[in-house]
């Protein structure tokens, strides 16, 4: 009986503890947002945190202690390095962190040298949340997670998505939720053919939204930045919309393509006319350098004069579409051949009558 007293308690020495049962020997580092997407500061509040006598910098200006695990949020860390270079707020108040983000994330470093670190979800989403809105890319958030906490703290980190390391519920609204989707679905597809660490940064920064850490006011205001920041990004890739007038049978229009990202793109360019009065050309992988704009012609053969519309949309290799379509809209005062020669050959037969009529009325007059 005392053997086996004895093997029960070794066992229970070595057996791992689970996120709770080890409750006692791990430090969260986590936070709601406090930069927005488009880059500033909603305000300095993270200043604050992050002194020692601050939410944050109480948990790492602290006497170390072996054998704790850290559960970091790595887009939390990411804000904090932003911090401690220039960065700029939301408000018309002077910046005042960022020596105070250098002297944590020192303190950091130092603190968690030699022990785990447990990287969560980039932005710390509500997972089970998550889940439910957009597995795939909950995975995303993971790896990314991941790869930007090993760059920050320069050493190895794990990521369990299945260890139960993520906390909380977020009370996101349902149409922030449907926000949340569209804007997710929108980067996704520009995903397809562009490939930009901005484009990555603000898809991985969109997780923020499902964090359980925001309050209402902030679940309302980091929405609007999202959107914000996603449609100026969706912009980057584009068709000038325009107006054209014609007056020929076969034009050659120029069409306009824009790329702002720093990497060549190749996409298909499909022209859909909204009647049959012209005919138009499409394009197949064309090629848009990087940072610069692309002129292309496209052939237009007039059917039938008047107005036609013309949707212009970027697709994949696939035929998905990529960005919002564009319109054209063409003006054609062409007058077909076949109506031109029915005039032309009415006038002349009229004309014919007219001399015949004239030239009866002159033999009258002589006889």
């Amino acid at each position: 009986m005392k053997k086996l007293i004895i093997f029960i308690a070794l066992f229970l020495i070595v057996l791992p503890l689970s996120p709770a049962q080890a409750a006692d020997s791990i430090v969260r580092i986590t936070s709601m947002a406090h930069q927005t997407f488009t880059g500033e500061f909603r305000n300095d509040d993270l200043a604050q945190e992050l002194t020692p006598s601050g939410e944050l910098g109480l948990l790492v200006y602290t006497p170390r202690v072996n054998n704790k695990t850290w559960v970091i949020d790595p887009a939390l860390i990411d804000e904090i390095i932003a911090m401690s270079g220039d960065y700029t707020l939301a408000t018309d108040a002077a910046p005042i962190g960022s020596q105070i983000a250098t002297d944590w994330l020192k303190q950091l470093r130092q603190i968690t040298n030699g022990q785990e670190v447990i990287a969560l979800a980039y932005g710390n989403p509500d997972v089970s949340l998550a889940k439910q809105l957009a597995p795939s890319e909950l995975r995303n958030y993971y790896a990314f997670g991941k790869s930007q906490l090993e760059a920050a703290l320069g050493r190895a980190v794990r990521s369990e998505p299945k260890g139960g390391w993520s906390t909380g519920k977020s009370g996101l609204s349902y149409p922030l939720r449907k926000a949340y989707s569209d804007n997710r679905k929108a980067l996704t597809k520009l995903s397809r053919v562009v490939e930009d660490p901005e484009l990555t940064k603000v898809r991985a920064q969109l997780a923020k939204l499902l964090s359980p850490k925001l309050d209402k006011d902030s679940r309302e205001f980091f929405s609007y930045s999202a959107r914000a920041a996603v449609d100026e990004i969706v912009r980057k890739l584009r068709i000038n919309s325009g107006r054209y007038q014609i007056t020929t049978t076969n034009v050659n229009l120029p069409v306009t393509v824009i790329n702002e990202f720093d990497s060549d793109i190749t996409v298909n360019i499909l022209m859909m006319p909204n009647n049959s009065r012209v005919l138009v050309n499409s394009f197949e992988n064309v090629t848009i350098p990087a940072r610069s704009k692309k002129q292309l012609e496209m052939g237009v053969t007039v059917i039938a004069p008047g107005e036609t519309t013309v949707s212009v949309l970027i697709t994949d290799s696939d035929g998905n579409g990529i960005v919002p379509e564009t319109i054209l809209t063409l003006n054609s005062t062409v007058i077909d051949s076949r109506v031109t020669w029915f005039t032309t050959g009415a006038a002349i037969l009229l004309l014919l009558a007219g001399v015949t009529q004239s030239f009866r009325r002159v033999r009258r007059r002589v006889e």
